[in-house]
């Protein structure tokens, strides 16, 4: 057994300090030094170990393990997912559907700015919803190169569209993780999360089109941003109000792309915006049927993730379930039930397992997987096209792939060493100013991790424990932990790794980095003030 270190200095914010420099070296190597992603990734992975075994005491054993455990949990379920996700858009590319889908958004709007709306927030949010794990990012922002975005654009574009979507992808989940793990109620937690980044969330329509056009886009779209902005925000208050998080990203990007196709019937901009050098769009004209059958890639996505969703699918997986043995739980050497946390960063001394689960049909890339079986056969695509795109997909994803793997080995060696907690501890211990700084935590959490998901899992009780210490509402800073955290998936490695993949800019993902992160850091600001302020009044 190995005791977690919190402390290794006698200061705590120098014990934090140093548990940064990896991720302040990852962030240097890629906006200061415009490093290639891979190669700031490997040394701050090889940091992060240093600083795990000279700083803060861990074993050389553990060590490995939890980078092993951080390579294996990035290939399954995070390559799994997006190696899928980026097959089936090849997979709708090769049979001749993505002209249809472009040329039937032409036919809404040929202007960008609408284009953009209905793509990256819309179709996004939906995406997310069903999927997450950086699905909404691969499909849309190669659909907007299709549509003549530049590609850094494109990428930029869809990571900033995922902040209004990106704390209930997929099913829910990350909110319903955090009312666990921090022992709030769900539907408290739901609520909350209204006042925290709902707000933010309506203005994204209006952010998108102020970066694409300035103030005169903003001018000439404003029926088109405030109506989206309105519907998408407003119906997934009520949503989380009446019924909880599970369905906030499937109904309001759905009524809102259908509240902006419909504007679009009796109002258009005056002018209408395309990039310089963007393509020209195709004046095709199609049938409703061809329209419904090129789309049909995802319907059967979405109909696919949602079957995997509900509860009794779900429960096919659960010990004892009748699908319980294709359910592989793979104890990881060195560091299972062999690493103990203290607290408060939990509530008791407690073991922290490290299981390995592979679920090789209950994934959520094996519902993808579906998808592509249907979508092949509906659109009558050989076996051999089929694995031909699949060999594409991995060629361009291996990279992408690598630099996830690499981030995660980081990630995992800084939390089980104690290190990322140390930073949540030492931003935790600035008294009666905490909830100022509270989303900063989940920010790291995600920035470290990739994921809204796991920033709950390893922060959401750190949270909660400091707010009862304090006399806050509890469920106020796992809201916030959760809201802090989506605006770290901006820059997420694993985020931006994706987008690069997806437009073909693989090995310059620090360019996308730094087009990207001045609008995190802005709505992070965002969430902390509005955080401080709920705590005053609350």
């Amino acid at each position: 057994m190995w005791d977690q270190n919190y402390a290794p200095y006698d200061s705590v914010y120098l014990s934090a300090l140093v548990g940064a420099i990896p991720i302040l070296v990852f962030l240097l190597g890629l906006v200061a030094l415009k490093l290639k992603g891979v190669t700031a990734a490997t040394i701050s992975a090889v940091i992060a170990a240093l600083v795990a075994l000279i700083v803060f005491g861990m074993p050389l054993p553990k060590i490995v393990g939890a980078a092993l455990y951080g390579a294996v949990s990035g290939l399954w379920p995070i390559a799994w997912i997006i190696v899928m996700a980026v097959w089936l858009y090849k997979i709708a590319v090769k049979s001749g559907q993505f002209t249809i889908i472009r040329t039937s958004i032409g036919g809404i709007s040929n202007d960008q700015r609408i284009q953009v709306l209905l793509i990256a927030f819309c179709f996004g949010g939906l995406l997310e919803g069903a999927a997450g794990f950086g699905v909404p990012i691969a499909i849309c922002a190669a659909l907007l190169v299709e549509l003549g975005f530049r590609p850094v654009k494109a990428a930029m574009l869809c990571l900033v569209a995922n902040a209004g979507a990106g704390a209930y992808g997929a099913i829910g989940i990350p909110v319903i993780q955090g009312a666990k793990v921090g022992e709030v109620d769900l539907g408290s937690l739901s609520d909350w999360m209204i006042p925290v980044i709902q707000g933010l969330t309506a203005l994204l329509p209006l952010i998108l089109i102020a970066i694409l056009d300035g103030w005169k886009g903003i001018r000439h779209t404003w029926p088109a941003w405030l109506l989206t902005g309105v519907v998408f925000s407003g119906t997934q208050c009520l949503v989380l109000w009446l019924a909880g998080p599970e369905l906030t990203d499937i109904l309001p990007p759905l009524l809102a792309m259908v509240a902006l196709a419909g504007l679009t019937r009796i109002w258009q901009p005056s002018e209408v915006y395309r990039e310089a050098g963007a393509t020209a769009p195709d004046t095709t004209r199609y049938s409703v049927w061809e329209v419904i059958k090129a789309w049909s890639p995802f319907y059967f996505l979405t109909g696919a993730i949602l079957v995997w969703s509900v509860t009794w699918f779900k429960n096919l997986f659960v010990p004892g379930g009748a699908l319980d043995f294709t359910v592989l739980n793979i104890h990881m050497p060195w560091i299972d039930g062999t690493i103990v946390q203290h607290p408060p960063v939990s509530s008791t001394s407690t073991p922290l397992a490290a299981i390995w689960q592979v679920s090789l049909i209950g994934a959520s890339g094996t519902a993808v997987l579906a998808a592509i079986l249907v979508t092949g056969a509906f659109a009558r695509i050989t076996v051999p096209q089929a694995l031909d795109q699949l060999r594409a997909t991995i060629s361009e994803l291996w990279k992408p792939i690598v630099l996830i793997l690499l981030v995660l080995m980081l990630a995992y060696i800084s939390n089980l060493s104690g290190a990322t907690a140390a930073i949540g501890l030492a931003l935790a211990n600035v008294g009666e100013i905490f909830p100022l700084v509270s989303p900063v935590i989940g920010w790291i959490g995600v920035f470290i991790t990739g994921s809204v998901v796991n920033n709950n899992t390893l922060f959401a009780k750190l949270q909660a424990v400091t707010a009862h210490q304090l006399g806050i509402d509890p469920t106020l800073l796992v809201a916030s932990n959760t809201g802090g955290g989506t605006m770290a998936k901006l820059v997420s490695a694993q985020s931006i790794a994706i987008a690069a993949a997806a437009v073909g800019e693989t090995g310059n993902e620090s360019s996308i980095l730094r087009s990207t992160l001045k609008y995190s850091l802005v709505f992070l600001a965002v969430v902390c003030v509005t955080v401080f302020v709920l705590s005053l009044i609350a």
